[in-house]
């Protein structure tokens, strides 16, 4: 039964209540005559403080606070993926029928409770279950099986009955433990609560995400974390929509978290529409969107964050690689610091509560590559990828500094490279991997021994463009030595041609690593054949109105089918027109 106090004060989303009886650390709460729903941040004696998920305009002193004695928790079952989910879960889609704007005080569930599952058992009468084992499959989607399992804090049971093939809803039972317990398709789990785990395995397969510029200087592991600071205007939004699109995670959570309402809708838009490239399917049938705009109450940021991680943690524990984007952290920071200031708690560094890198840490560990507790130790595993909003673009602000403390890639976006219309603008001197080491051995039995080659060759050359722009400021281009002169030119075609890349165009919105190996070859043998002509005198600007640019870029174009072929043939053609330049005796 529920326990009752009653308001005492109220300061924004924050609410405070007087109560006479225990009461819990983050319990949720139902305040005021509306019903609004809160969870419990302070406990001070006799007087409990309440961050309110819902706008509190209207509330009075003295209005009934209901106590659940319960945690902020979601339902979790097959009717997540494609779902679009507000901050605390409820799915907007339904949401919608009751008006244009959600009604304060709603409470509909996560899951659709009259949907029909076709259940297959994979268990029989008289077998042991365990927490995290699999009683039986349903598919959700084309290609997501679904896997019912014992949940992970459950005790384990001998089964007594289980269904048969066939169609089931949300509530009905899947079967029957001796000791008479039921279990159905979905159960509940607090959000702010780590799922638990067998182990954790080593950082050695790659996340791929088809941009030139992270696959080949920053890669990714999978199950690590990668933070995407950047100010505004650099293309975080972008950058992280291009990830989900591409990435191949088997599952992709999406956070929307405090971000524009604008550029939310083109996402709830945009997606829907797209087919992922792996499999040929709709790509929200292996997605989750959770959107909380800058308009919803601020306090929900919070919560959308652990509620879309609990949800990713749901699908690693069925075997999958899940993906999960926040854009973006810095909006859920200020969500933290504006909570604080109405406890009047001590601030630290720029306003953010002293608890910060605590809070960021908490959400980070729970990423990572992992054997599940069922199953025989099957893997599953958790990619972070953040988007960070400095103010100004400075990277010294306390969100950035915990979240790169946190992280193992850092793609560091820069407002030169975007004003250059240079996208994505991932400053590749700025950006760094930690997982270098542990892919090599992955990309090396992929790709074979010369891609390392291939991106040592591309990095010295971009190191060798920033020494040699210092010097033309102190001699001019004209002081330089012809090979010099044609290291800048080759240091502009790896960026304009490799290392940019058109998220809206169809072919080169995605580059595969055999694609990447060939453009970075073909820029290699186009160095290879220029400097042997330099070595025989020919001068830099006999051939600098070469189309080399343009073709190169036609080739980047070229669909993988046919690029090997066209690279090819492209090759032999600038060797001919080199060719028929004489070298001019000076």
């Amino acid at each position: 039964m529920n326990k009752i106090g009653s308001v005492i004060g109220i300061s924004g989303p924050v609410v405070r209540a007087a109560v006479n009886f225990p009461v819990r650390m983050f319990e949720i709460v139902h305040a005021g005559r509306e019903s609004l729903l809160g969870e419990v941040i302070r406990i001070r004696g006799g007087a409990v403080d309440i961050q309110v998920y819902e706008e509190t305009s209207g509330m009075r002193v003295g209005e009934p606070v209901a106590f659940s004695g319960e945690l902020l928790s979601v339902e979790l079952g097959p009717g997540l993926l494609g779902s679009v989910l507000d901050g605390i879960g409820r799915p907007l889609a339904r949401l919608r029928e009751e008006g244009l704007y959600i009604g304060r005080g709603a409470n509909i569930g996560t899951l659709d409770e009259c949907r029909k599952w076709f259940f297959s058992p994979q268990a029989a009468p008289g077998d042991t279950i365990r927490p995290g084992e699999t009683l039986g499959a349903l598919p959700e989607g084309a290609r997501i099986l679904h896997k019912v399992m014992l949940p992970p804090n459950s005790l384990p049971g001998r089964i007594d009955w289980i269904a048969p093939p066939g169609e089931m809803s949300l509530r009905e039972p899947v079967c029957r433990l001796e000791d008479g317990r039921e279990i159905a398709f979905s159960h509940r789990w607090e959000v702010r609560r780590a799922r638990p785990f067998s182990s954790r395995l080593p950082f050695n397969r790659p996340l791929m995400t088809g941009q030139r510029i992270l696959d080949t200087l920053f890669p990714m592991a999978l199950g690590g974390a990668a933070v995407i600071p950047g100010g505004f205007g650099t293309g975080k939004t972008v950058t992280q929509q291009s990830l989900a699109k591409w990435c191949n995670a088997d599952v992709i959570v999406y956070i929307g978290c405090g971000e524009r309402g604008n550029e939310m809708t083109e996402v709830l838009e945009e997606f829907p529409t797209l087919m992922d490239p792996y499999h040929n399917i709709p790509l929200m049938e292996r997605m989750v969107l959770i959107a909380n705009t800058s308009n919803m109450p601020v306090a929900a940021r919070e919560a959308s964050i652990y509620l879309g991680m609990t949800i990713a943690e749901f699908y690693r524990d069925m075997g999958y690689a899940v993906a999960i984007m926040a854009d973006s952290t810095s909006r859920w920071a200020e969500a933290l610091r504006e909570i604080g200031g109405r406890l009047e708690e001590m601030p630290g560094e720029e306003g953010y509560p002293a608890y910060l890198g605590t809070r960021l840490a908490q959400y980070y560990e729970r990423a990572g590559r992992i054997t599940t507790i069922g199953d025989a130790g099957q893997e599953g595993s958790i990619s972070v990828i953040n988007a960070v909003s400095p103010p100004g673009g400075d990277f010294s602000e306390p969100v950035t500094q915990s979240s790169l403390r946190l992280s193992g890639t850092f793609w560091a976006l820069d407002k030169t490279l975007a004003q250059q219309r240079h996208f994505p603008a991932i400053n590749w001197q700025n950006s760094y991997t930690l997982y270098d080491e542990s892919l090599a051995g992955m990309f090396a039995q992929e790709l074979g021994e010369e891609w390392s080659r291939l991106r040592l060759f591309l990095s010295e050359t971009l190191s060798q463009e920033k020494s040699l722009l210092e010097l033309v400021q102190l001699v001019g281009r004209d002081g330089l030595s012809e090979q010099d002169k044609w290291t800048l030119n080759l240091s502009e075609l790896f960026r304009v041609v490799y290392l940019q890349q058109n998220a809206f165009d169809s072919i080169d919105a995605f580059c595969s690593l055999m694609k990447m190996k060939g453009l970075l070859e073909t820029l290699r043998a186009l160095d290879g054949l220029v400097s042997e002509r330099l070595k025989e005198g020919l001068i830099y600007e006999q051939f600098s109105e070469l189309p080399l640019r343009a073709g190169l870029l036609r080739l980047r174009g070229t669909p993988d089918a046919g690029f090997h072929e066209s690279a090819t043939r492209w090759l032999e053609e600038t060797k001919e027109s080199l060719g028929r330049i004489e070298v001019v005796v000076r």
